[in-house]
C-alpha cells in the first residue's frame, strides 16, 4: 500500500501561507534546496488542489524557475501529478491528472494502488479533508521562524482533534526546523 504525505513550510504562528498565498517568508538555501530536490525528484505521485497547482505550475515551467534550480523544474514536471480542483478546465503540465470530484475516494484508490508514495504539496484544502479522513500517514512540517499574525493554517476547517507523534526533527543553519509526526 502506498502512504501519503504532507510537506508543508508553516511560520511559528501557524500559517502555510500568508494573506493573499504570500510566501515571501520562505527560507530557501542550499540546506532547503536539499530537500526541495529530494520531494522534486523522488518519484512520488505529487498531489495538488488549483491554487498550489497553478502557482507551482507557472513557476516551475517559467524561464525563472529553471534558472532558479533547473533540477527542481525537471523533478517536478517528470513527477506524476493529480490537481484536484473542481473549476479548473485543464491541466497543462506533464504528466498531470485533473481530478474533479471525489477527492477522498480517489486519494484512497491511489494509496491502494502500486508505485511510489503520494505527496502533497501546499494544498492547505485537501490537506485539511485528508487530514480529517484519516489518510494522511506522514507530515513534514518545516517550521520557519517567522511570525505572520495572519494567513491559513493546513488544518483550517478540520471539525475535530487531531493527535500527532514527533517521528523526526531535523535543525538547519538558517533557523528552519524540520518536524516529522506521524497521526496517533
Amino acid at each position: 500500500m502506498r502512504k501519503l504525505n504532507v510537506f508543508n513550510l508553516v511560520t511559528l504562528d501557524g500559517y502555510f501561507t500568508g494573506v493573499g498565498g504570500d510566501i515571501s517568508w520562505h527560507r530557501v538555501d542550499e540546506e532547503f534546496r536539499a530537500i526541495a530536490v529530494e520531494k522534486a525528484c523522488s518519484g512520488n505521485t505529487l498531489l495538488f488542489g488549483r491554487v498550489t497547482y497553478e502557482m507551482m505550475y507557472s513557476y516551475w515551467t517559467s524561464p525563472d524557475g529553471l534558472k532558479d534550480d533547473a533540477e527542481v523544474a525537471r523533478g517536478m514536471g517528470a513527477s506524476p501529478k493529480v490537481v484536484f480542483s473542481r473549476t479548473l478546465r485543464k491541466a497543462d503540465w506533464e504528466n498531470t491528472r485533473l481530478a474533479r470530484a471525489g477527492l477522498l475516494e480517489d486519494v484512497r484508490d491511489l494509496k491502494k494502488g502500486s508505485g511510489k508514495d503520494l505527496t502533497v504539496l501546499g494544498s492547505g484544502t485537501i490537506v485539511a479533508q485528508l487530514a480529517e479522513a484519516g489518510l494522511v500517514d506522514e507530515y513534514q512540517t518545516m517550521l520557519v521562524p517567522a511570525a505572520l499574525g495572519r494567513g491559513r493554517t493546513m488544518f483550517e476547517g478540520v471539525k475535530r482533534k487531531l493527535s500527532f507523534r514527533l517521528t523526526g526533527l531535523r535543525r538547519f543553519s538558517n533557523g528552519n526546523v524540520l518536524l516529522t509526526h506521524v497521526p496517533e
